[in-house]
Parts: C-alpha cells; sequence; structure tokens
C-alpha cells in the first residue's frame, strides 16, 4: 500500500525527518510513536501532501505520490485526521461530516448518504446531534466527528494525528474500540500517539520515531517491554 524511502523533511533551517523509510501493507494498522519534537506530526503532514520532502520518495499503490498536492492524495485514497481536530465550530455535525466528502459532493450523494450513516453506526454520540453547532460538542464527540470527516472521504489509507489527546480514559476506549473496528474491515491505518498502551493495543506494528529518524521498526509485541519504552519515550507507560 505504502513504501516510504529515504524522506527527509525541513522546517524552514531544521531537518525535521531524517532519512525515514518504512513500509505500509494493505490492511495494516501502524503506531507511530515518540517522544514531543520526534517528527511524528511531520511525517503526517509529508504523507498527507502538507509538507514536501527535500528527498526521498513516497510511494501509494505503487505510484509516486512525492511532493504531491493534499487535494490530489485525498483523491488517491489518503484521508488525515489532524491533531487537535480542527473542526468547523459554527458548522453544523453534518456540515463537517460533508466537508470531508466534498471531492466527491456532486457525483456520488447516494453513497455519502450511505457513508453518512456508517459514521453514525461507528459513533453513536454523534447520532442525534446532526444540525448542532460542532463547536458546541464536548471535545470527546468532537474528536469522533473528525475521525468521521476523515472517513467520509472513503479512505484507504487514514492518517491519525493524536486521536486520544486531551481525552478522558473512557472516551479514550470508545475511540480506540472504533479504530480496531475500521482495522478489522481491512483499513489500512497510521496512528501517531502518545498514548503508548493504547496504540500498542490496536496496532499490528510499531515504529519509534527518535530526531526525526526510525529508531525501532517491528511488531507491537516485541516493543510491549520496559527498556524499550525508556530507551526511545522517555519514561514507563
Amino acid at each position: 500500500m505504502l513504501k516510504v524511502t529515504g524522506l527527509e523533511v525541513f522546517h524552514g533551517w531544521v531537518r525535521a525527518l531524517r532519512g525515514v523509510s518504512f513500509q505500509v501493507s494493505r490492511g495494516e494498522t501502524v503506531a507511530v510513536l515518540g517522544a514531543n519534537g520526534a517528527g511524528k506530526s511531520t511525517l503526517l503532514g509529508a504523507l498527507a501532501g502538507l509538507y514536501r520532502p527535500h528527498k526521498g520518495e513516497v510511494l501509494l499503490k505503487g505510484r509516486s505520490v512525492t511532493g504531491k498536492p493534499p487535494e490530489h492524495l485525498v483523491r488517491q485514497g489518503v484521508s488525515l485526521v489532524p491533531e487537535h481536530r480542527e473542526i468547523f465550530g459554527t458548522l453544523s455535525v453534518r456540515d463537517n461530516l460533508l466537508v470531508g466528502a466534498y471531492h466527491r459532493y456532486r457525483t456520488c450523494r447516494q453513497e455519502i448518504r450511505a457513508d453518512l450513516e456508517s459514521v453514525m453506526h461507528l459513533f453513536p454520540a454523534l447520532r442525534g446531534r446532526e444540525k448542532e453547532p460542532a463547536g458546541r460538542l464536548s471535545g470527546g464527540v468532537q474528536q469522533m466527528l473528525a475521525i468521521g470527516r476523515g472517513l467520509m472521504a472513503r479512505p484507504e489509507l487514514l492518517l491519525l494525528d493524536e486521536p486520544s489527546v486531551g481525552l478522558a480514559p473512557l472516551v479514550v476506549r470508545e475511540v480506540m474500540s472504533a479504530l480496531a473496528e475500521l482495522k478489522n474491515k481491512g483499513m489500512t491505518i497510521i496512528l501517531v500517539e502518545q498514548n503508548t498502551v493504547a496504540a500498542l493495543k490496536v496496532a499490528e506494528r510499531v515504529l519509534v520515531l527518535e530526531r526525526g529518524q526510525v529508531t525501532m521498526n517491528g511488531v507491537s509485541g516485541d516493543m510491549d517491554n520496559a527498556g524499550m519504552r525508556r530507551a526511545y519515550l522517555g519514561r514507563e507507560v
């Protein structure tokens, strides 16, 4: 599904990613772990077309999408759920969801209605609140809305940036349960998380980033040890 080779990204004079290489198979869930400033969000931004790589290559389904703009990548099946949700607070829940399907709104309205129902099934907390301004929702429900908006693009590759940040433990469990359901349906997911316990439960494989470099890459079961956490995450979880 995805192959990244030698990816380098700069923010001004700062090299945020340093030769990052990895692969993601179709239907796989990969967690990207690391301390703040390790380059996790930059990696997702580069995959979503928000940052143009200085070097390296990104192959999606065997075709190069290196340096392509976000609108191109959305049409190719890549959807980013950004950190801090970035919902439109003055728009209704329904309109926020429709924004995610903007690129196919004129040609696929029947499919879009079915997708709206699918999102409501995945996140029952949204049902009955379709006309409510999104800014009035709790943080947890806003996060569900943000994920739902990402799903409205009908992605083949879903990128999630810190979906559990700032949420209560009960809501984190609900969000992670929804991601597990998407995984079971065969969706390919890259999950950036600070909550290592939740991430290791949902992901088959883990990448650890440190100062913009991949320092570990393996199956999640092999990563579940206190030594790895101390060495690469800076604390025990």
